[in-house]
């Protein structure tokens, strides 16, 4: 978070009630946000680029009015090569807040094109995006702890991360999709959750199934990342009333071919060898593009800390569950419900031709290519990810 700005609101920002407007509180916040920019706004300038609002969220949380002083917070939420969102939160001399908002931009250069972020932006609000704290739960499925955040009311997402992640991977998604109960769960061996000898889809996409139960929750949206995706194709198998809706990311229905088998045992021998941290050196220059290698070390940090703090048993189970199991794409003519997939355009694991063929395979699936993501579009690239899967749930709605 930047330093905070503290802004008068004058009697010309308010109705005729004496209430500040939601009009004078955007223009208040953009005030802020651009003396909390400092060089960082001559940067724009110099760049021949200027940040275009594309969507805004506001709620007033109590009133303010003429005399007032509003503190305002402001926090990066997102950030892409050429878009980003920022939450305001303002806050009255009590303390209390006012209001709150988040505002997605596009960066523009003079032809109304998309253009990269200055570098005086990136170091102005800091690399490392904030998120609004999830409910972070542990609970009993299966006979396993199984840790998972937990945000909001209303119908519910399954959020399945891919190997060798955690449920971070999706919390900038799911920060985004306000009206929607978002779950989403370490897998058993990662993250926070158990970590137990048996490793195959079905016990992943049954420990899936469970937590619904537990959760009281008789069906979801599941989207899946990767891994995530061959679980969502095992819960079809074996639970398919309790699929909703598919989002596929960065995913195949195929099954590892023997040269996929060969990589994943040596993957097993390194883990075996030299630790979970040596799978994460060989693994992010496969999982990234080269720009999020170079322009991203947030990126970069998030990813290795997922990789190297999950325990070796789970990585190796996971790698031998990949490894064996079955092949999907007879599946994918049969899938009834609405689909959503998406690929990286730059993704080396996972083509978006791949993608499009199995799009092509699903009844009336819509596929959306990211640009500039490779395997984690989640990671790389959320705000793009997560204006796509908002527009694909909002039709379901």
């Amino acid at each position: 978070m930047v330093t905070p700005v503290e802004l008068l609101i004058y009697p010309d920002d308010c109705d005729a009630g004496g209430r500040l407007t939601a009009a004078a509180l955007l223009r208040l916040l953009d005030r802020a946000r651009w003396e909390q920019l400092g060089g960082a706004a001559s940067g724009q300038a110099r760049s021949d680029s200027f940040p275009a609002v594309r969507k805004t969220t506001l709620e007033f949380q109590s009133h303010a009015g003429a005399g007032d002083r509003l503190r305002v917070e402001t926090s990066l939420v997102a950030m892409g090569r050429t878009s980003f969102t920022v939450r305001h939160v303002a806050r009255g001399e009590d303390g209390a807040i006012v209001a709150e908002a988040e505002l997605a931009f596009d960066c523009l250069n003079s032809r109304a094109e998309p253009a990269p972020l200055p570098p005086e932006f990136v170091q102005a609000f800091g690399r490392r995006p904030s998120v609004r704290a999830s409910e972070t739960r542990h609970l009993a499925v299966r006979g396993l702890a199984v840790a998972l955040d937990l945000q909001g009311d209303g119908r519910p997402i399954l959020f399945v991360h891919g190997f060798p992640l955690d449920r971070t991977v999706w919390r900038q998604v799911m920060a985004t999709l306000t009206g929607w109960k978002r779950i989403a769960p370490d897998l058993r061996g990662m993250g926070l959750s158990d970590a137990p000898g048996k490793y195959t889809m079905a016990e992943y996409a049954d420990d899936l199934a469970a937590l619904l139960d537990v959760l009281h929750v008789d069906q979801a949206v599941v989207c899946g990342l990767s891994m995530g995706g061959y679980i969502a194709f095992e819960l079809l198998r074996r639970h398919k009333t309790r699929v909703g809706a598919l989002v596929l990311v960065n995913t195949r229905a195929e099954a590892d071919t023997e040269e996929g088998r060969r990589r994943r045992d040596e993957m097993i021998g390194v883990v075996q060898r030299d630790g979970p941290a040596a799978l994460a050196d060989a693994l992010v220059p496969q999982l990234l593009t080269p720009w999020s290698v170079t322009a991203q070390p947030q990126v970069v940090e998030h990813l290795k800390a997922m990789i190297a703090a999950n325990p070796t048993t789970g990585i190796i189970g996971a790698l031998e569950a990949m490894r064996d199991r079955p092949d999907s794409t007879a599946l994918l003519g049969s899938i009834d419900v609405p689909t959503l997939v998406i690929a990286g355009r730059e993704d080396r694991l996972i083509p978006a031709a791949t993608s499009r063929a199995l799009a092509d395979a699903i009844p009336e699936a819509q596929l959306t290519v990211i640009p500039e993501a490779g395997h984690l579009a989640p990671l790389e690239q959320p705000v793009q990810t997560s204006r796509v899967i908002a527009e694909f749930l909002e039709a379901l709605a």
